[in-house]
């Protein structure tokens, strides 16, 4: 009976498999498990100093009732700087909404836009939660399979390809989870040119990972490369990541004023604004110093080439070298065989004390590509413990 009080809506989509491996990896330390969790998408350098004192500050100065929906004037401007500053998106506090997470942002958009019947279009791999929110939303999700050959990126050819009269929105994520890889201004401008024939698409620009780039040259978005799209193009952004505030549970997204307008509608039923507290804390985060992403930028970075080097030393695994992000597609095709699915593989090594999370909940099997993800964003002795783990599961 419980069952068939479910909505449909929501039998349309599956759990987060990124948030069931993190959940089974907890269950098995209560009990006493040695458990690494290389699962989830979190920094583990401490949150900045100023912005924890701006999180106190307000609590003192009793800052804890409602705000505006959209987010407090003080968090939209700041917010509206980093774009600038940082993306290089010249906004407007009135473009800016600010949500419980960049996930709210994206759920809030697709929702508030998409019908039965509409088509989004998302490369795989992809982020787990991308395909489920445009199927909540009624919308159909048309894969564009990707792999290590092409670098983890759609081509204009494939794009074009894949357009319907139905085709709604495009999800572009760069750096991307959970491949790392990235788009350059003049591979953003190739894509700008099949969107300038298709009016009727929207594009969905996340840049929640533009801070943790290792690429040369300054980050590219689609809004800036082809600013005469930037009218269709939406981008998310927030403080997660960048200033390892994932708990604060605080992301922004700029973009045309009458989709903003909707999100905010959507939003004001869904959960009013979002926490008052965590909005005086990103907007420390946005408007204090960023010179410490330099050194949080490189110590990720000498991370990644360990990791890199040390999985592509264990029979049977390989992994290409990521462009941003903390992650890596390791593919273990080549131990198919032994194990069936990469979900079997992925507990294997969770009962030899690592979690990662199996390559299919990313789409792997859209995109042919049989293996698991790791994150790198872990400190390095945890890190070596775990390699070392993976190594001796595998032989």
């Amino acid at each position: 009976m419980s069952e068939a009080r479910i909505a449909a809506a929501l039998a349309r989509i599956a759990p987060s498999g990124t948030n069931a491996m993190t959940d089974r990896a907890f269950a098995l330390r209560a009990e006493g498990r040695d458990v690494i969790s290389l699962s989830v998408g979190e920094p583990d350098f401490p949150t900045p100093p100023h912005v924890i004192a701006a999180a106190h500050a307000a609590l003192d100065a009793g800052d804890t009732r409602y705000t505006p929906v959209a987010g407090t004037a003080a968090l939209r401007e700041a917010a509206a700087l980093h774009f600038a500053r940082d993306l290089g998106i010249e906004t407007t506090p009135s473009r800016v909404i600010a949500s419980a997470g960049g996930k709210q942002s994206i759920f809030l958009a697709l929702l508030a836009t998409l019908d039965p019947g509409d088509e989004v279009l998302i490369s795989a791999p992809w982020w787990v939660s991308y395909p489920e929110i445009a199927r909540f939303s009624g919308a159909t999700v048309v894969p564009l399979p990707t792999g290590s050959a092409d670098g983890f990126r759609i081509s204009p050819e494939q794009l074009e390809a894949a357009i319907t009269p139905a085709t709604r929105w495009l999800l572009l994520n760069s750096p991307g989870n959970p491949t790392g890889a990235t788009y350059s201004a003049a591979q953003l401008q190739a894509l700008g040119e099949v969107l300038r024939r298709h009016p009727q698409i929207l594009v969905l620009s996340d840049d929640i990972y533009a801070p943790l780039r290792y690429t040369p040259g300054a980050h590219a978005t689609l809004s800036v490369v082809c600013p005469d799209l930037a009218e269709r193009v939406l981008t998310v952004s927030g403080v997660s990541k960048s200033h390892a505030m994932t708990g604060f549970r605080i992301g922004v997204a700029t973009g045309p004023k009458w989709l903003v307008h909707a999100m905010e509608r959507l939003q004001s039923h869904a959960s009013g604004n979002p926490c008052s507290i965590s909005q005086a804390a990103a907007a420390a985060a946005f408007n204090g110093p960023q010179d410490f992403l330099a050194e949080w930028r490189e110590r990720f970075r000498v991370r990644r080439d360990r990791v890199v080097a040390a999985i592509n030393a264990i029979p049977g695994l390989s992994t290409p070298v990521p462009d941003g992000a903390f992650y890596c597609m390791v593919d273990a095709s080549a131990l198919q065989p032994r194990f069936g699915t990469d979900q079997a593989l992925a507990l294997h090594l969770l009962e030899h004390g690592v979690a990662v999370v199996a390559a299919s909940a990313f789409g792997g099997d859209v995109a042919r590509f049989w293996g698991f993800r790791i994150s790198f964003a872990a400190d390095d002795a945890r890190l070596d413990a775990a390699l070392d783990r993976i190594a001796k599961a595998l032989t």
